[in-house]
């Protein structure tokens, strides 16, 4: 095989659309690999771990265009496949409308009457949109990750003063009136109201209560940082207040990263005030998981638990040492390793539990790790893994080619905004797995991804696929245990 690296400064695309460019080349015959990508330090990385020599010259505002040809592969078909696949990128975002977009939020704003602003811009760019939002008298949900702290504060401080919501920064998921946001599944209407400082976490919670036949009403994502220390649950209590006034809401759920131990208190208070009742999945060491959060909320309203469904069965790990988890999802990732604390011992991490159990920039160590590939580090200049899932799956064949490893914990989100088939790449790469491999599946079976096939093709790819991912976590321990 050849390769070609060439960089083309001042070009620009977003890092969806170049995904799509990716694959439209991966299919040109010929092609043994191809990655277009903003030259972002990551990317950059990502390309060297792949065998690319990227120029050391390189700067984000280069797209570089990676390529490597099988033995009868053509540069000059590559390239041109290349070439068509952005003119045909370009040729969809610019096509002609009837109607001249919008320059800027505030114009738009003073045309437009009513609903919820979506910021999904750079996180560099997201606090003036925001702001003008909130000008606007508009609550506003920031589906951009990689904003400043302080612009977080100033954000949610100022839509307290108005009694607005900032839902975010790094909002990945809601429900709004029927209406899914960001990463959301598809679920049908309910009892319940959730209030997640947590995207997977909260998608978890409407997987489980969905497979009971148990319906979601409202589910306002407030960001992952929003029950720390710094912001002290500012958007937390605001949504609270607006699921207490709704009536269709009969029980509220706060799920949350581990969030900061006073925080979790001052929470605690506020939801004795409040006149629905409140359950709260608030991970940490301890406390429950969100499956028994889950199950919590049936038996509070008064509905059956059900067994949550298990498909494929594999045998324990006979070599390697530890247990190795990548997640797409960040709460997923914090769950797995609070379970696995409990009875493997510490975990490693680039999210860890404590700053001492911190992974190095190669995401290795001779110890259990779990990854969290939505990370906002490895994001930048990135689309998120659960739309490109290359930077994962490159991981997870260097972890199963690692003789230290003796199992592989996995995760897989369905959902509206997700990739169209994500079972399918990840398959592929687990039937050449040689140790047992367990994945937590979290969807609805309304998701347009089918949840059913999902499931099936990882099964028969010899996974076992699990909708609990404490469910999944514990398996996965059992099978390192056993080698152990």
């Amino acid at each position: 095989m050849s390769g070609h690296v060439e960089l083309r400064p001042g070009a620009y695309a977003d890092s969806v659309t170049l995904l799509q460019v990716s694959r439209a080349v991966q299919g040109v015959d010929g092609v043994a690999a191809a990655q277009v990508a903003m030259a972002t330090p990551l990317n950059v990385e990502v390309l060297t771990q792949m065998g690319f020599d990227v120029p050391s010259d390189a700067t984000p505002n280069d797209m570089v265009v990676a390529i490597r040809l099988a033995v009868d592969g053509s540069l000059e078909a590559a390239l041109a496949g290349v070439d068509a696949a952005l003119r045909d990128a370009n040729r969809r975002t610019t096509e002609a409308t009837d109607v001249a977009p919008h320059r800027t939020t505030a114009t738009a704003l003073r045309e437009l009457d009513g609903g919820i602003v979506l910021v999904s811009v750079p996180g560099a760019s997201a606090l003036v949109e925001a702001m003008d939002a909130l000008d606007a008298g508009r609550d506003v949900m920031i589906f951009s990750d990689n904003v400043p702290l302080p612009e977080e504060l100033a954000l949610k401080r100022c839509a307290a003063e108005r009694g607005l919501l900032v839902m975010g920064p790094d909002c990945g998921t809601a429900v709004v009136g029927g209406l899914g946001l960001g990463f959301a599944n598809a679920v049908e209407p309910g009892p319940v109201g959730i209030v997640a400082a947590s995207g997977t976490g909260c998608q978890q919670l409407l997987a489980l209560l969905s497979h009971a036949e148990v319906g979601v009403t409202s589910a306002l994502g407030v960001g992952g940082r929003d029950l720390s220390t710094d912001v002290r649950g500012i958007s937390t209590r605001e949504a609270m207040r607006r699921l207490d006034a709704d009536p269709a809401v009969e029980l509220i759920v706060v799920v949350s990263k581990p969030p900061a131990a006073d925080v979790a208190d001052e929470i605690r208070a506020y939801a004795a005030t409040l006149g629905t009742p409140v359950e709260l999945a608030l991970l940490g060491p301890g406390q429950p998981d969100l499956t028994a959060a889950a199950e919590a909320v049936l038996t509070r309203l008064g509905r059956e638990v059900p067994r949550w469904p298990v498909t494929g069965r594999v045998a324990p790990a006979t070599t390697g040492r530890f247990l190795r988890g990548l997640f797409v999802g960040g709460t997923l990732c914090d769950e797995a390793m609070l379970v696995a604390a409990d009875a493997l011992g510490p975990v490693r991490s680039n999210i860890p539990l404590s700053p001492d159990l911190a992974l190095g920039p190669d995401l290795t160590a001779a110890a259990h790790t779990m990854v969290d590939f939505g990370d906002d580090a490895l994001t930048a200049g990135r689309a998120h893994p659960m739309i490109d899932p290359t930077l994962r799956l490159d991981h997870l064949a260097r972890t199963a080619a690692d003789d230290d490893t003796a199992v592989v914990l996995l995760d897989l989100v369905l959902g509206h905004g997700t990739e169209p088939d994500p079972g399918a790449p990840l398959a592929t790469t687990v039937a050449a797995i040689r140790q047992p491999v367990v994945i937590a599946v979290v969807g609805t079976d309304a998701d347009p991804q089918d949840l059913d096939r999902q499931v099936r093709m990882l099964a028969e790819a010899g996974a076992e696929v699990h909708l609990s991912n404490a469910g999944a976590s514990r398996r996965a321990i059992e099978l390192t245990e056993g080698v152990r």
